[in-house]
Order: C-alpha cells, then structure tokens, then sequence
C-alpha cells in the first residue's frame, strides 16, 4: 500500500514509518499537521493515511477534522485514525462512508493486530478500537430496538463494530462460525432489517449501534 502519515510526534511518526516499510507498505509523505496531511494526500493520492487525531496549528481535532476534509474528496482513499484518548465527534460520520479506522497509540505495539487493522481499513473495511466502541456508546432507551438483544448477540454486535468477520468474533469469542452466523443473523433479524446485501446490512445495524450514543 501507498500510506501517507500525518502525526505531530517527530518520534512516534518515524516508528510508524519504519513500521510499515519493514510490512512492505511505501511510505509516500511524513508530515507534522494538518494543512501539509490535506495537501500530501492530493499530491500523492495514496491508498491510505494514518492520521493523529490530535495535530497543529490547533492541537485539537484538527486530524479528525482534516480527515473528514480528505474524505470528502477523496472518498474511496482508506483513514485510519490514531489518538491517545477517544475523540468520537467525528467518528459515526468517518465509520458510516466505510474504509475507516479509529484505534488507540497504544494498539500500534500489537504489531499483528495493526496491520490486521491497516490492510482492512485499505479494502473498505473498518477497524475500531473497543475502547472507541464504548465511548460511542449512551444510556439505552426502553424503546430502542437494541435492548431486545441478548448479552451475547451485544457481544458479537460491538466485534462486528470492530470491523472483526464472522471468523474472527469466532475466534474471539471461543464460539464456532455457525453460531456466530446464528447470532448475526438474529442481530439482524431483531433490528428489523430486511434482508438485502449481508454486507450492507452489517454496515446498517453497526450505525445503528454507534449512532445511538454518539456525540454530535
């Protein structure tokens, strides 16, 4: 993959670059703000930008912000944020348009599991840290169609939110693959929607889950 990375931290943003090519990925920009992230992903049109969530000239959300920027020009482009604490402002907006990622530094020291992230988040995937996950999350209203759901089908619901396959909650979880299909198949049935694309659907009842809590 062509990866352009837009991180502030000299020390941390080198790491990731040596990171990446020694996966096998090019590493077509470096850069240390907002503005220079904007204007390297038109320069290069990569195939993916890891961006910090936090960056200059503000240090606030200005990576988030770019990144809905970059996003909205280059929609098929995969974003991968990254950020020492939740920023979830931006999040429902990125995850609903696919090929987004939004993990905490820490997870990057799981080198497995990053790249795992990168090469999905790069095929139009997603890749959402749990801890992401829970943030998007609010109190439940009686009404609301999730709380029909069991512990276990929560469970699989907040994996398929991760971006994880069917496969992969299986092995998280210690379940075989039919019964996860048992339990997405029910997910899917108790949110009510219809049956259409399985992908498709996935996609519906994940913002459906993170769209109920989410901040504006």
């Amino acid at each position: 993959m062509r990866v352009v990375i837009g991180e502030d931290s000299a020390l941390f943003r080198e790491g990731l670059a040596r990171l990446l090519a020694d996966a096998g990925h090019e590493i077509v920009a470096k850069v240390g703000d907002a503005p220079s992230l904007v204007a390297a992903v038109t320069a290069h049109d990569p195939d993916l930008a890891v961006i910090d969530v936090r960056m200059p000239p503000d240090l606030t959300d200005d990576g988030a912000r770019a990144a809905r920027q970059i996003r909205a020009t280059h929609p098929a482009l995969g974003i991968l944020l990254l950020s020492q604490h939740v920023e979830a402002r931006h999040s429902v907006e990125l995850v609903a348009s696919g090929g987004f990622g939004y993990l905490l530094k820490d997870r990057v020291f799981d080198v497995d599991d990053f790249l795992d992230a990168l090469r999905r988040v790069a095929t139009g995937g997603s890749a959402l840290d749990p801890e992401v996950v829970a943030r998007l999350l609010g109190p439940r209203r009686a009404d609301d169609p999730l709380s029909a759901l069991t512990s276990r089908e929560r469970e699989v619901l907040a994996l398929m939110a991760e971006g994880r396959t069917n496969v992969g909650i299986a092995r998280r979880l210690w379940l075989t693959d039919r019964t996860v299909e048992t339990h997405v198949g029910s997910i899917l049935g108790k949110l009510g929607l219809a049956n259409s694309d399985e992908d498709h659907r996935r996609v519906l009842a994940v913002l459906m889950y993170l769209g109920r809590g989410a901040t504006a």
